[in-house]
């Protein structure tokens, strides 16, 4: 699909004419044997990500004892999960599901920009975590004065608000693109870089743009977590017990596997595709399950197996019963 949809009366027109199609059409999983279990599977990714995240939430939200500063670090985790595959999965499926590949232009730099959002939101959140993890092991004494629930939202809105303006640059620089050739873009959803490829006129912008946003998504965050967890291992090599090195290694070990599941994946695939190249389709696959599984396990390994949670739980179904009962009772006596 090589012919291009214009808006005609609508195009735009600056300095010179900007050529914007009414359609972009998502060539992704073309000719993949079989994809249609693939999408059933995206699927049950989806319905098990929403129920674990919506449940760590609940948990979250109703348990007081839970409103501590790491629990609210790991509430905006699970949230930026939930919104971030809400964001893509749907889409998806309906897309190739259903064979619906077309998209509108303003649909498409609004899925745009969400999708890599949340993905960027996730990023940040691990890094917080790390932070928190940091305060913990090398300033025990003192981590309920830097570590608070004022300082820690501090911090999630200022990622939030920061995230919102570099990825709304980075989607409205688009705007300044002719699309005056083809319009399919090769991914399973509007990808920045393969849309932007498309365009005519001169995209350097755009490429520093990117190269930007891939440092402060990727690089930077990466650099962060690895000089925590230096500083981590130079204060447990200074710690004499062996119990205490455990226990602290203990809760960063799940950290470092959601740090793995996410950026891994990311990186693997983005290396190959540069240095060795990589069959367009599996480099679709491996894209969306980097995208789509780490939402689904985050809440299970890092949060719904801890005992605090757990317990938590029990202490809901508690209250339910005791609420139960104290209902029957005023009903009988009534």
């Amino acid at each position: 699909i090589t012919s291009i949809l214009l808006e005609g009366e609508n195009t735009t027109m600056f300095n010179s004419t900007f050529v914007r199609p009414l359609h972009f059409y998502l060539g992704g999983f073309y000719n993949i044997p079989h994809v249609k279990y693939y999408y059933v599977f995206l699927c049950f990714v989806y319905i098990m990500t929403v129920l674990s995240n919506g449940f760590l939430l609940s948990v979250i939200y109703l348990v007081k004892t839970l409103h501590t500063p790491r629990y609210i670090i790991v509430f905006n985790l699970a949230l930026t999960d939930l919104c971030g595959s809400t964001a893509l999965i749907p889409k998806l499926l309906d897309t190739f599901l259903f064979n619906r590949r077309y998209i509108a232009y303003e649909a498409c730099l609004a899925y745009m920009f969400f999708v890599l959002f949340f993905g960027s939101m996730q990023s940040w959140t691990l890094v917080i975590m790390a932070y928190d993890r940091f305060v913990a092991i090398c300033f025990p004494l003192r981590y309920n004065i830097i570590v608070t629930r004022k300082s820690i939202v501090t911090i999630l809105l200022c990622s939030w608000t920061s995230l919102v303006m570099v990825i709304g640059a980075l989607v409205g620089l688009l705007e300044r693109l002719s699309f005056c050739a083809s319009v399919v873009i090769q991914s399973f959803f509007c990808d920045h870089g393969p849309t932007y490829r498309l365009a005519c006129n001169n995209t350097y912008i755009n490429y520093i743009m990117a190269n930007f946003t891939f440092a402060v998504v990727i690089c930077i965050p990466l650099v962060l977590i690895g000089a925590t967890y230096i500083c981590i291992s130079i204060a447990l090599s200074r710690t004499v017990s062996r119990e205490e090195r455990h226990k602290a290694m203990g809760t960063c070990t799940s950290h470092l596997i959601l740090v793995a599941l996410f950026f891994i994946p990311y990186l693997g695939t983005n290396i190959t595709v540069k240095t060795n190249g990589i069959d367009p389709n599996m480099r679709i696959l491996n894209s969306s399950l980097s995208h789509t599984v780490p939402s689904l396990l985050n809440p299970i390994i890092y949060a719904l197996k801890t005992k605090e949670v757990i317990n938590a739980f029990k202490r809901l179904c508690k209250r339910k019963k005791i609420n139960k009962l104290v209902s029957q009772l005023q009903t009988r006596t009534s």
